[in-house]
């Protein structure tokens, strides 16, 4: 018999597979879109991204996705749709052969219909367009024409993948809303590579989006800990005072305690998510392979100058984050140490306090004893003095003179027999 496959076998091993480079020609254009949700990933209902496809595929008649499908590629008019969702995201990406008379025309654009680009369930993070041409006779030819597409003093040109082709951008945002790069290719080079060229392009664009939000959310998390910073400080300096009370520094040492723990727990996957994306980013353009066109930056230098720093400050936050909460953790444990001294001392002066109580308790119980002693014996004399009358009547004691006989032989017995208790208990 052969061998039982594992039921994720074939899935795991096509996901390897999945979400293919395109092909593309030259010279070519694309239209990139990403849309992102403003609740987090966890609350992101996927079933709205798919019908925004449908409804994008069924006025060109396009074929639907399988249910439960993450990537679908199709044709949409005279455009390759190529459609992706991703953990926080959704991409549309439509390449279409040749390219306009005017660079980085608005018109490319409208591949994506004005109306459903309003239906849509998420909100616009990335729009890229995308031009693709043959490598320029010169290298002055070339950047004459980026110098003319670009602002200059943010142009970042670079030769790519082995000099295959190159690459520029300027990071801004057109009038018409879009982010515009441009891709050179030298003749030769195989639709594969001009595709995996401008798909990284694409890439470096969303994930440096998505991690450029931790930016922004580490900026509002700098102000609520630099209010919750003195108050952290000043309960911390005043453990070793008698003011506050223990009870009162505990109360605010909770309150400041549990909203850093709240906000762990609002900025901890966003945090950990400009991680990831932050990572992807580098990685993409390391495999790039950047070389330097004529003294210009390269995207890896635009990015350690604007990026990384926007990166470091995410850290920051999230460092300055966990050592405020580890701070609150350890001034909880000094407090914790100065309760349970109080509580030992008071204690103590508890125990000195029942024990001089005891104390007392003891002597008057010995008194007590002796009354009780007395008493004891003024009714065992009446009782003995009844039992041996009638045998000391016949010798000629009186009554009087057997009880005054009894009472010291029943003193000595009674106290005897107190003594001997007491003895038994002690």
């Amino acid at each position: 018999m052969p061998a039982e496959d594992h039921p994720q076998r074939y899935p795991l091993v096509n996901e390897l597979h999945a979400r293919p480079f395109p092909e593309l020609t030259v010279p070519s254009h694309a239209v990139y879109l990403a849309f992102k949700e403003p609740q987090d990933a966890a609350n992101r209902d996927r079933t709205r991204d798919r019908a925004h496809l449908l409804t994008l595929l069924d006025r060109h008649a396009t074929t639907h996705p399988t249910p439960d499908a993450t990537h679908f590629s199709g044709r949409i008019g005279k455009a390759d749709l190529k459609w992706e969702s991703h953990t926080e995201f959704v991409t549309y990406s439509a390449f279409s052969a040749g390219v306009s008379l005017r660079a980085f025309d608005p018109a490319e654009a409208e591949v994506f219909p004005d109306d459903w680009l309003s239906a849509a369930p998420g909100k616009r993070l990335v729009s890229v367009l995308i031009r693709v041409e043959h490598m320029p006779a010169t290298e002055a030819e070339m950047l004459a024409k980026l110098e003319d597409w670009f602002v200059p003093e943010s142009l970042a040109t670079s030769y790519v993948v082995d000099g295959a082709g190159a690459i520029a951008g300027d990071f801004r945002i057109d009038p018409a809303g879009h982010m515009r790069f441009a891709v050179f290719v030298k003749p030769g080079t195989g639709p594969r590579r001009v595709g995996r060229i401008v798909q990284r392009l694409c890439e470096i664009e969303t994930y440096r989006a998505m991690s450029m939000l931790g930016l922004m959310r580490s900026r509002h998390l700098t102000a609520r800990l630099n209010a919750l910073d003195p108050k952290l400080s000043a309960l911390v300096s005043g453990l070793d005072s008698a003011q506050p009370s223990p009870e009162a520094a505990l109360h605010e040492l909770l309150t400041i305690s549990a909203e850093l723990e709240s906000l762990a727990v609002q900025f901890s996957f966003r945090f950990g998510a400009t991680g990831a994306y932050e990572a992807i980013v580098n990685q993409r353009i390391e495999v790039l392979r950047e070389e330097r066109v004529e003294g210009r930056q390269t995207f890896g230098e635009f990015m350690m100058r604007r990026y990384d720093p926007a990166m470091r400050t995410v850290k920051s936050a999230e460092a300055r984050l966990r050592g405020m909460a580890e701070r609150a953790q350890r001034a909880a444990e000094l407090l914790r140490t100065r309760v349970d001294v109080e509580r030992s001392a008071q204690n103590q002066k508890l125990l000195e306090s029942m024990d001089r109580r005891a104390d007392l308790q003891l002597r008057l119980q010995r008194t007590v004893e002796g009354l009780s002693t007395v008493a004891i014996s003024y009714y065992a004399v009446n009782l003995v003095t009844y039992a041996v009358y009638p045998v000391t009547e016949p010798l000629g004691w009186s009554k009087g003179l057997t009880m005054a006989v009894l009472t010291p032989l029943v003193l000595l017995g009674v106290w005897l027999m107190v003594r001997r208790i007491r003895n038994h208990f002690d």
